[in-house]
């Protein structure tokens, strides 16, 4: 899986939003917020292919949590990519 191309973070003061860049007509009634975790796993993650074993592995490498925890955060962003629809999976 990774994030369908046109999607990109954007920092406006302190909070981390996701922003399309306008090349498709989409209805992008709601402003997806993410919070410094998610925003991370994101830049680590930006264009290119990932697996949810890899963002376990960054999360505990980088945040050193246990295995669990960080199993449990990586299916909640990757729960959240899907239902925004910023998923592409093949």
């Amino acid at each position: 899986m990774q994030i369908k191309k046109g999607f990109f973070l954007h920092e406006i003061g302190k909070e981390t939003i996701v922003m399309h860049d306008g090349s498709d007509n989409i209805n992008f009634c709601n402003v997806i917020s993410l919070n410094p975790t998610a925003a991370f796993l994101w830049r680590q993650i930006e264009g290119r292919a990932f697996t949810s074993e890899e963002l376990i592995g960054l999360l505990t490498e980088h945040y050193e949590v246990d295995e669990d925890t960080a199993r449990r955060d990586t299916e909640a962003f990757i729960t959240s990519l899907r239902k925004a629809g910023l998923l592409a999976e093949e």
